[in-house]
């Protein structure tokens, strides 16, 4: 972003905020405080509306800013009543190749973006979400697969390992929801141990966010874009 752009969309928000009440303008900044990228969750061929809606809720309440989206028979909608606005705060990224693989086009990147790819799974080489390595410099990416088969071969054989909930009942394995809630909360807390540099979004993706969030939460956002813009010029 070049500095002359950076200067007109912090006047932009700055204009915005005359339209946002201190409350509302204190929460985004509280949030976008403890946003993160270091961690991100993978939800591939999900066809069940209501849950992957309610794994997009828990990921904006632990501050996980994006959530990626495989879509190869089921494409995905977002359930408002589950969400409960929870869309409107976290990024989705969706990845459909009808003449390729749509793992590998999220994998790739992911991979490009420095991301180290589990697969959650309770197959017998599969190591425990508690033994997972977490490394300051090392973000992770978790994949979870649909509600009846879990994640597929392919998604298997492509990612840099397996990890699991230690479970102590007959029951394999949780709802998905339950299972990403457990996941982050684990690795967030553990990831809290050690100071990375990395963990937390940049001041400049904090401006990019702080800019998205305010048009969209400001009723008729894009006429006071284009009056601020009027005015910037004719300045």
């Amino acid at each position: 972003m070049s500095q002359k752009s950076g200067e007109l969309d912090q006047g932009l928000v700055d204009y915005l905020a005359q339209y946002i009440t201190p409350h509302k303008r204190a929460a985004i900044e509280r949030v976008l405080s403890q946003r993160t990228r270091f961690f991100t969750v993978v939800l591939e061929d999900i066809f069940k509306p209501h849950n992957a809606s309610a794994v997009l809720r828990t990921c904006d309440c632990f501050g996980i800013q994006d959530i990626h989206l495989i879509e190869k028979t089921d494409t995905y909608k977002i359930n408002p009543f589950v969400t409960r606005g929870a869309s409107q705060w976290v990024d989705l990224h969706k990845y459909f190749s009808p003449n390729g693989s749509a793992v590998d086009q999220c994998f790739d990147a992911l991979h490009q973006k420095g991301y180290k790819i589990y697969g959650t799974s309770p197959v017998a080489d599969s190591q425990s979400i508690h033994e997972l390595p977490l490394f300051p410099d090392q973000k992770i990416a978790l994949v979870f697969g649909n509600e009846h088969e879990g994640i597929s071969e392919e998604v298997k054989s492509k990612v840099d390992g397996l990890v699991h909930i230690p479970m102590r009942g007959f029951t394999e394995s949780f709802n998905i929801s339950v299972s990403a809630s457990i996941f982050l909360f684990e690795l967030i807390k553990r990831a809290s141990a050690f100071e990375s540099p990395n963990f937390h979004i940049s001041e400049e993706e904090r401006g990019e966010l702080r800019l998205k969030w305010y048009k969209d939460i400001v009723p008729h956002a894009d006429i006071h874009e284009k009056h601020f813009r009027r005015q910037t010029q004719n300045a």
